[in-house]
């Protein structure tokens, strides 16, 4: 493999510098460097990031190519600046054996467009009753470290307590989805004003936050690990930052979309705002902001869930949950939170690459940029704007809730061990 010399860029948004990448690895970091024969990378202006880690990805392979693949997956995101993306479990069949998710994986090192890590389901068939095989998909050639219902809530304390205690044997993490089910039948948006208002069914903040504080109760009894998916409400952030005083396990993700969009976009009765768990107050959407920058919630997971475009172009109530987010997370990201003075670049690089790969224990990402470390980097045009345009994205699927919006940064290459995956905007 020939030497890449990425010349000028801002490395963690700091001065420029030279990156001379050799082979998998950096070879060196510095000013004024040269490499006889290497390809040169113009970056000036240009920020310099690790690799992006995303924990919590739905390829929806296999059974459900229709909505994407492993591979369509993989290349949306290498698009948006990911090495690396944690698949959840919810395909058909379910990934709660050690065969189906070492399918997923094989398939993702077949793709070679970023690393894929299966997360194996917490119960067999995602039905809550039974745990699944767990040590058998971590012993397995996927090594799984996270198990998730991510779709389903582990509602049943019993089997949640089960599951805590089991990974804790192998350092391994439960990632809940919490939503208590009684409290949300019925549920299109979030309860309040609003939904009173459209006449649509709520989805209380309590039955998020109720699980979240069973679940930290049980995982300091048990002393083991529990990561909280897609954080949307400001008593769930109080709740976390209350845990983590008392030092207990807990991480949390928010994901893009609940950093920028409110539940006033539902009132367009746009499908494309319909999510789980849903769009919630501008005060909400605050308290993420900071309890991201101040540390409380650790990373930003993208919750990419890709659908056919009939089940999202239907009347609101009959459309799926979900919106597809690999390749706006890094923009939606700049505008919050960069441009809002809460996080810089070295931040961003902590939150959507150091923090997911150090929870996920996704081996050679989310590491320095810094010689003899893996050559996995993003480089993005931060001063780029433009408005998005599904009709290009990577990604099989197009619900997408930015559709005309303008965004700011563009990903304009991304390399895997050296290997790039997307230059000058392009997928290889």
């Amino acid at each position: 493999m020939s030497k890449i010399l990425i010349r000028g860029a801002k490395v963690l948004g700091g001065e420029p510098q030279d990156v001379l990448i050799d082979g998998e690895t950096i070879e060196a970091v510095g000013t004024g460097l040269s490499a006889e024969g290497a390809e040169v990378v113009e970056a000036e202006g240009k920020v310099l990031l690790p690799g992006l880690v995303d924990l919590h990805t739905h390829l929806r392979e296999p059974g459900r190519e229709d909505s994407e693949t492993v591979l369509t997956g993989t290349r949306a995101a290498a698009s948006g600046g990911f090495t690396a993306v944690f698949a959840m479990a919810n395909t058909f069949p379910v990934a709660d054996t050690a065969g189906v998710v070492e399918q997923v994986w094989r398939l993702g090192r077949e793709y070679g467009y970023c690393d894929v890590q299966p997360i194996g389901a917490v119960t067999v068939g995602l039905e809550g009753r039974k745990l699944a095989e767990l040590g058998a998909m971590h012993d397995s050639a996927a090594g799984v470290t996270v198990f998730s219902d991510d779709g389903k809530c582990v509602d049943d304390a019993v089997i949640m307590r089960r599951a805590l205690e089991y990974v804790k044997a192998f350092g391994g993490v439960v990632a809940q989805h919490a939503q208590e089910p009684r409290l949300t039948e019925g549920a299109q948006m979030n309860e309040g004003v609003v939904s009173a208002e459209l006449g649509l069914g709520g989805w209380p903040a309590v039955a998020e936050e109720s699980i979240i504080a069973r679940d930290v109760l049980l995982a300091e009894h048990v002393g083991s690990r529990l990561h909280i998916c897609h954080v949307s409400t400001a008593g769930s952030v109080e709740i976390i930052r209350w845990a983590k005083s008392r030092g207990i396990q807990v991480t949390a993700e928010v994901c893009p979309h609940h950093l920028l969009l409110t539940e006033e976009m539902v009132r367009t009765y746009n499908p494309a705002y319909k999510v789980n768990p849903p769009l919630r107050t501008e005060r909400d959407v605050r308290a993420l902001r900071e309890a991201l920058a101040d540390g409380t919630i650790d990373i930003v997971a993208t919750d990419h869930a890709p659908h056919p475009h009939e089940d999202k172009d239907c009347e609101w109530g009959a459309a799926a949950m979900g919106m597809v987010g690999l390749e706006t997370a890094l923009s939606v990201v700049q505008e919050t939170m960069v441009e809002t003075g809460l996080l810089d670049w070295t931040g961003v690089a902590d939150r959507m690459s150091a923090a997911p790969a150090r929870i996920g224990r996704a081996t050679g990402h989310g590491r320095p940029v810094a010689p003899g470390e893996p050559a996995n980097l993003t480089l993005v045009d931060t001063a780029y704007r433009g408005q998005v345009d599904p009709a290009g994205f990577a990604s099989r699927s197009r619900n997408t809730p930015y559709e005309g919006r303008e965004l700011p940064g563009r990903v304009t290459h991304t390399w895997l061990r050296g290997k790039a995956t997307l230059m000058d905007g392009k997928l290889t």
